[in-house]
């Protein structure tokens, strides 16, 4: 009978330790990477958050150029999570990292990757966010130069519909004056 409590407290005891084990481990290592928004225009500014990177690093992706992460204080982040500002309130303490990315203007639509490299630890979270297309609204959302055959041909059989009704209606009404 001793024998089978010595086992279950030995058994109970490994059981802890190997459940607690991963969670220590967890803080050391890049997760949880987060994109907001989530769907953005080029130009946009991004926000990365990463949990586990307790020291900073670097994020990086097609559609921004590389991003520096500071730590983020445990007070609730607020204005130190960009530059240097960072690192003061105790951010290694948090485990968590954020960055501010601005979009690429020549990003082209669809969705993008972000890789994070937290202290040398490295993870990437597939299709992170994605950019859309987005109208130049200075140029009445137009993205090309002048008329395309198309618009002429189009806007010329307007015309001569115009053209013809017009004709049609101020003959039907002329001819009826005469009657």
């Amino acid at each position: 009978m001793r024998n089978t409590r010595a086992l279950a407290v030995a058994g109970a005891a490994v059981a802890a330790l190997g459940l607690s084990a991963p969670a220590a481990v967890a803080w050391e290592t890049p997760s949880n990477i987060t994109a907001l928004p989530s769907v953005i225009a080029p130009g946009g500014q991004l926000t990365i958050t990463v949990d586990g990177c307790r020291s900073g690093g670097t994020a990086t992706s097609n559609a921004f150029s590389p991003t520096r992460l500071s730590p983020v204080g445990g007070g609730g982040g607020g204005k130190g999570n960009e530059g240097d500002r960072g690192g003061a309130g105790g951010g290694a303490g948090s485990g968590t990292a954020r960055g501010t990315a601005v979009i690429n203007s020549n990003a082209r639509p669809g969705p993008y990757d972000i890789t994070v490299d937290c202290g040398g630890r490295t993870m990437t979270k597939p299709q992170a966010f994605t950019v859309i297309g987005g109208v130049r609204g200075g140029i009445g959302g137009s993205t090309t130069t002048g008329a395309t055959p198309t618009d002429v041909a189009i806007g010329g059989g307007l015309v001569a519909a115009a053209v013809v009704g017009g004709g049609v209606f101020w003959m039907r009404r002329r001819a009826e004056r005469r009657i």
